[in-house]
């Protein structure tokens, strides 16, 4: 694959083919709270079954902590995302825009999101967002065993191992929430890495410890993100 393109796309110094991937992570004070969660993530990705070169990898992780961090005289929104360009080259190409909350919180959305994530997931190997579910003081991750979590779901299920909470899969989970099914409807929340944690708004009232695991996740990546 070619090296990558270490220009944003819109300075016009070089040609971004078809995009075949976009990563959308969420920015903050001109750093991103989970780079290194994103960096891993972006590794384990692949562009027409080919992985990611080592040149990109290196060049995204330099252009964010030196030029995004240090570069003031580029407009940079204090609450944003940065966007990460791949085309079917391997070219690469990075943008910055203000953050928009999702418009819709319910299950059903959320559980829509997920699964449009693991369509994509096919393609290069890692959903940038996974429906989880909270129940019992445990936590679910709908996606399979073997899959690469996006840094958002790696920190929600560090963060609940830390806790002592079991931590378990299940692929089908945002099917099961999308028909609103008991549990995985009920203490549905998407792990996204613009959005971070977030819990259902039509939720039901959670069971204590249901409960404490939300916050836990939900206010862990709001701290995360403030730092």
């Amino acid at each position: 694959m070619s090296e990558t393109a270490e220009q944003p796309v819109e300075n016009g110094a070089f040609q971004l083919g078809e995009p075949v991937l976009v990563c959308r992570w969420r920015l903050h004070a001109r750093k991103i709270p989970l780079l290194n969660r994103h960096i891993r993530a972006l590794a384990a990705r692949r562009v027409a079954g080919e992985p990611l070169s080592r040149g990109l990898l290196s060049w995204a992780k330099q252009h964010v902590e030196w030029s995004l961090a240090d570069d003031t005289t580029v407009p940079v929104p204090e609450d944003g995302v940065l966007m990460l360009v791949v085309d079917e080259t391997g070219q690469a190409a990075m943008s910055t825009g203000a953050y928009e909350p999702l418009p819709d919180t319910s299950a059903e959305a959320l559980a829509q999101r997920a699964i449009n994530a693991q369509r994509e997931a096919q393609e290069t190997d890692v959903a940038p967002e996974v429906l989880a579910c909270v129940a019992d003081g445990a936590l679910t991750l709908g996606v399979a065993e073997e899959a690469t979590l996006c840094g958002a779901a790696s920190l929600a299920e560090q963060l609940a191992r830390a806790r002592g909470c079991a931590v378990t899969r299940d692929p089908a989970l945002p099917f099961r929430a999308l028909a609103g099914m008991g549990e995985a409807a009920q203490g549905a929340l998407l792990l996204s890495d613009e959005h971070g944690a977030v819990l259902a708004s039509d939720a039901d009232e959670l069971a204590p410890a249901a409960a404490d695991l939300a916050i836990l996740l939900t206010e862990g990546y709001e701290k995360l993100l403030r730092c």
